[in-house]
Order: C-alpha cells, then structure tokens, then sequence
C-alpha cells in the first residue's frame, strides 16, 4: 500500500496533463507549453516587430509612424502597465471580426502558474473605450465564458 499511492497519484497527474494540453472554444483557443512563453519573446516572433524589454516600453520604442489605434493584422496591441500589470503585455491580432471587435494570438496571460503556461492561438478582444478608440480592451475569459474586466491599452505598432 506505501508504494501504491504514490503509482496512483502519478497516474491521476498524468491524465489530468493529458486532459489539459489544449482548450477550443468559439472565442478563444489554444495549448498550454511545457514552460513559461513571456507575451515579448512570443510576439516579436509572431509579429516580426523587432523590439525588446518589458512590454509596455515597445510603446516607446516604436517609430511614431508605425503606431496607432487602428487594429490591422499582424500589428501588435501594446496594454499599459499598471498595478495589476507591472509589465505591461502584447498581443498580435489575428484576425479583425469587426469594427470593435478582434482575435489575437498571445501568451502568458493570466494569475497563476497554469495560464502562465498558456498560448492562445486566437482569443476575443472587444474595445470597451468610449471613444472607440481601442485605448481600454477586454478579453474574452474562456473559463468564465464572458470578456473579462478592462485594461488600459496604449495601442497598435504595425510592421
């Protein structure tokens, strides 16, 4: 019996990891990586948009010309850091839906170790600003099958 728990243990762990490689809803899809992918190295070799350091600097870094609040494909969406976001994140869309809606691909989203192994290839995002002006976006939260609170977002940097 002393060897047994621990056989039965490892076999309840491995199904739970084989149940959980991928998830695949209408709003959002992806997989989960064997380590962390930070949101900067993923987009920069998504996107081509050659930048570096934290997230929200790319803001910054980026050519004046090569920004704005207009969502195209392959454009990366730069969130403002804040409290809650210390470094910031990026996203690249995918995929415009419609005027104030779009699908992006992106990793490292979320609060705890799981979704920080977490890739989505395609997951909603609305612009939730009064000005339609994608400065505030919510993400569609799969687990709770609705768009999740709203984050600041400082725009779009094109290729």
């Amino acid at each position: 019996m002393h060897i047994l728990k621990p056989l039965i243990l490892s076999a309840i762990l491995l199904t739970l990891a084989a149940c959980s490689t991928s998830f695949n809803t209408p709003y959002a899809a992806g997989h989960y990586e064997s380590s962390p992918t930070q949101c900067v190295p993923y987009a920069r070799s998504v996107s081509g948009v050659n930048l570096y350091g934290d997230a929200y600097t790319w803001w910054d870094q980026a050519d004046p010309s090569k920004r704005g609040n207009i969502p195209a494909v392959g454009s990366v969406l730069v969130l403002a850091n804040t409290q809650r976001m210390y470094h910031g994140h990026l996203a690249v869309v995918t995929r415009i839906v419609g005027p104030r809606e779009i699908s992006v691909t992106h990793s490292n989203w979320g609060d705890g170790p799981l979704t920080r192994r977490r890739v989505f290839d395609y997951q909603r995002v609305l612009d939730a600003s009064l000005m339609n002006d994608w400065s505030s976006v919510r993400f569609w939260n799969y687990q709770k099958d609705s768009f999740g609170a709203a984050y600041a977002a400082k725009g779009f940097i094109y290729k």
